[in-house]
């Protein structure tokens, strides 16, 4: 059986047009420290009483999906996350260009991040990542 290490690990991200829909080109490999994304879908316990004695069945509370990446400071992939943290540059000039970055939008782009570990193999793909923290 194939053992995970965390040197061969990748992590692909795209921008999607439409949140929750990842794109089906356009992925970037990305750099990262490390990652705690995942998902997971607790149950609610039922509050419904008349039923006798025994508890009904917990019920499936909607799936959420969080955690963070760490991402090294780097020149080729700092815009990225700057995209992703305040929404996209007003970009003036020809050579060299001014991208400048505002903070405070109301809507933020969503990115479809997918992790792997290939020899495992595992790859998770997650939709509708905003980032919340910088």
């Amino acid at each position: 059986m194939a053992r995970a290490h965390g040197a061969r690990a990748q992590m692909a991200l795209a921008f999607e047009s439409v949140y929750g829909t990842a794109p089906a080109t356009g992925y970037r490999t990305v750099p990262f420290a490390s990652t705690t994304l995942g998902s997971e879908q607790p149950l609610i316990a039922s509050e419904l009483l008349g039923q006798g004695r025994d508890p009904l069945a917990p019920i499936k509370d909607a799936v959420t999906a969080d955690g963070d990446v760490v991402v090294p400071i780097d020149v080729e992939n700092l815009g990225l996350w700057l995209k992703a943290a305040f929404g996209a540059p007003v970009t003036s000039g020809t050579t060299p260009k001014t991208h400048t970055f505002q903070s405070g939008n109301w809507t933020l782009p969503s990115l479809a991040i997918e992790t792997a570990m290939p020899e495992v193999p595992r790859y998770a793909m997650y939709t509708g990542c905003v980032c919340d923290q910088l």
